[in-house]
């Protein structure tokens, strides 16, 4: 538990820094690549759908981080832990108040999510339970599936597939092989941030038996992996010239992406892998910013 909560944010700031604001391109870029390829197919963006499936996407993002938050608080798992502030570990806000904001958060998603299954299928109701039942058992519940290795897998279906897929079906009412496709970069660089996120906590995860898949396959592997995802999310942009050959514009990050995995594949742990999680969501959020684009032209 932090020493010196003089030193930590309050009242409104406090909330804002639990709610991991570096994770949020994971909850924008799909809805960003899926409204573009509506546009691609010729088809007339609508506004108003895209922007509910945007509130969802972040609501669940931040209900997820919340949910953790309180999830891994009350397990004791967060003590002494690098990394982004947590509320319940550094006694900033009690578990109850952060299981009332995860609560909130889904509450609210499910609200716009409601709205997106009455002005498309209802079918959506079933899929956002899922998503939000998901969301919870991450690391939350008796048996959470983050600490056996399921993490990935999840942020790939959920924040990939499904949220890129599903923002362009709630305008078009329609799956497309080329829905998919473009969900795959966005769900490698989901993971990336993950791969990251887990590999910089690794050892006090293995104290505190949370087996994340970095537990599971050892530090070395976990970096393989992170460089894995990153050439997997470089190569699925490329493929998007099938739809669109302007999203070759996409190997312009390239340098980026090699920096960022030799810092990685170099050893960095710790404190060091901090600014690297901010800087695989930045790149998450550039290559869907230019595949959007490029589906645009």
């Amino acid at each position: 538990m932090t020493s010196d909560i003089s030193s930590q944010p309050t009242g409104f700031s406090k909330w804002l820094a639990g709610a991991r604001p570096r994770t949020l391109p994971a909850a924008i870029a799909p809805v960003l690549v899926g409204t573009s390829l509506i546009h691609n197919d010729k088809r007339p963006v609508n506004l108003l759908n895209g922007l509910a499936a945007l509130l969802v996407s972040l609501l669940l993002q931040i209900a997820v981080n919340f949910s953790n938050d309180y999830s891994d608080g009350i397990r004791g798992t967060d003590e002494n832990r690098v990394g982004p502030l947590r509320l319940v570990a550094s006694g900033l806000a009690t578990a109850k108040q952060v299981k009332t904001a995860a609560y909130l958060c889904f509450v609210l998603a499910s609200i716009s999510g409601l709205f997106l299954a009455y002005r498309t299928s209802w079918w959506l109701i079933a899929l956002g339970f899922i998503c939000i039942i998901a969301a919870w058992t991450y690391t939350g519940g008796a048996r959470p599936y983050g600490y056996f290795g399921f993490g990935e897998i999840s942020v790939f279906i959920f924040f990939g597939v499904i949220a890129t897929v599903g923002s362009y079906f709630v305008q078009s009412e329609k799956i497309t092989w080329r829905s998919f496709l473009v969900s795959i970069p966005i769900g490698a660089l989901s993971c990336a941030i993950l791969a990251v996120n887990n590999l910089r906590d690794l050892p006090k995860d293995a104290l505190a038996n949370k087996k994340t898949l970095a537990v599971r396959i050892g530090d070395k592997n976990a970096r393989r992996m992170f460089v894995g995802l990153i050439v997997l999310a470089h190569l699925t942009a490329l493929l998007a010239i099938f739809i669109t050959p302007w999203s070759i514009a996409t190997i312009i990050f390239l340098p980026i992406s090699v920096k960022i995995s030799q810092n990685v594949m170099n050893g960095a742990q710790g404190p060091t892998l901090i600014p690297v999680l901010g800087k695989v969501g930045k790149l998450q959020l550039m290559i869907a910013a230019t595949l959007a684009i490029a589906l645009l032209i």
